[in-house]
């Protein structure tokens, strides 16, 4: 009896069960407000409620560009030449495409197969709302794709948290460190006593997750009626998650294949940062959780600092499942048949416009947008996802986290031989 208690006590103290506590009561509060107080209250209340989630995400984007530069460039000073830094980075981009292929191809399967879009009623759909996402859709080009890869200032790039501008700054800082040898042997230290004080900050902050998700919770309840959401939304929702727990099968059932028994340590180790992602709706908000657990799984930290930078860019397997799916669910909605050729077209179209976006919010609904502009289907079809939008990025951000702890704790396997991967 005395260890049951124990165990109670220890998972309502933990910062999961806070987390999952902190959800249940925002979702609760929330659909009290929207059933008791005007649509134009309830819609302040939720403005209001949803700067604490704004605050914890904040607090969060605080810390990323000085953690991602001080870790990834003593990570490759510690990796010592060029040719360390390009093994893994081919495996690291190997790995990340194929993940990213594999998800387009999901998402693609699902959509044709249940046709969520098919007989839609278009009548009630408030097309004005699309403005905001597909004004967005502008920027998006191959200038603008080299523009995100190649940084003009490191302090801009630090400044907008441009992750994969850092990461390029910082494999040009590092691998220039690595060549001066003991000469810079202080700078190095001091950077990495640097990310282990960035890294305890990383335990203070999350200290407020669970009042973030609270509010991103309530907030989101308190302007959605659920019930007729779920009705009008149903056949959508429904494909949708059954699109997304095929890759979630599809992931950990390859996490066992190259990690075998560890796979089950891994998923422990990341249930925290999964269910902040999943309740803040942000893969951003757990980057530094994330590193933190990676490295306690036993992924050396120099393999962790290269690999999650990168994939933070190039593997958001979740996102990439939910563009194939939402742009072909638009064009069923319309009535545009798409045969076969054109839709592996818009898949690879989507493979490479999807890494150039890395930081622009809403981004998975820009990418959507750009591509049916491309393929002659209305953009403005993105009004008919964004109600739903938010209940299924929560899905999207939870596997992105899980695409990159595996990501990176494969590649940590693999680099094991080589005296760099999983302690």
């Amino acid at each position: 009896m005395t260890t049951v208690t124990t165990k109670k006590t220890s998972f309502f103290s933990s910062l999961t069960g806070q987390i999952l506590i902190a959800m249940l009561l925002g979702a609760v509060l929330g659909i009290i407000i929207h059933n008791t107080i005007s649509a134009e209250s309830a819609q302040e209340f939720s403005k209001k409620i949803k700067m604490l989630a704004t605050i914890f995400i904040r607090l969060v984007q605080m810390i990323i560009s000085p953690l991602v530069f001080t870790t990834l460039v003593v990570g490759i000073a510690k990796l010592g030449d060029i040719n360390a830094v390009g093994r893994i980075g081919g495996k690291a981009l190997g790995w990340f495409f194929t993940a990213s292929f594999i998800s387009l191809l999901i998402g693609m399967f699902y959509v044709n197969l249940l046709e969520p879009g098919v007989g839609l009623n278009l009548s009630n759909i408030d097309m004005t709302t699309a403005s905001e996402v597909t004004a967005k859709t502008q920027s998006l080009s191959f200038e603008n794709f080299i523009e995100h890869i190649v940084p003009k200032s490191i302090v801009e790039a630090m400044a907008t948290n441009e992750i994969l501008q850092i990461v390029i700054f910082s494999i040009f800082f590092g691998l220039a460190a690595a060549s001066l040898g003991d000469y810079v042997k202080p700078v190095i230290s001091a950077l990495d006593k640097t990310s282990h004080i960035v890294l305890k900050m990383v335990n203070y902050v999350m200290k407020f997750a669970p009042i973030g998700v609270f509010g991103a919770i309530a907030g989101v309840f308190a302007v959605r009626d659920f019930q007729e959401l779920a009705l009008t939304y149903f056949k959508f929702f429904g494909s949708f998650l059954v699109g997304i727990g095929t890759l979630w099968i599809v992931l950990i059932i390859v996490g066992y294949i190259f990690l075998h028994k560890k796979m089950k340590s891994l998923l422990r180790h990341i249930v925290s940062p999964l269910i902040i992602a999943f309740g803040t709706t942000s893969s951003e908000a757990v980057f530094p959780k994330l590193t933190e657990e990676l490295e306690r799984f036993g992924v050396k930290d120099k393999i962790v600092s290269f690999m999650l930078p990168l994939g933070y860019s190039f593997n958001l397997d979740g996102s990439m499942m939910y563009m194939t799916f939402a742009s072909i669910f638009i064009a069923q909605a319309y009535g545009i048949h798409l045969d076969y050729p054109t839709q592996f077209t818009m898949l690879f179209v989507l493979m490479l416009t999807s890494k150039g976006i890395a930081g622009v919010p809403r981004a998975s609904l820009v990418v959507v947008a750009a591509t049916c502009g491309m393929f002659d289907i209305p953009i403005e079809g993105i009004a008919l996802i964004l109600p739903i939008d938010h209940f299924c990025d929560m899905f999207r951000s939870a596997t992105n986290v899980l695409g990159n702890a595996l990501a990176t704790s494969v590649v940590g396997k693999w680099e094991d031989g080589n005296e760099n991967g999983i302690a």
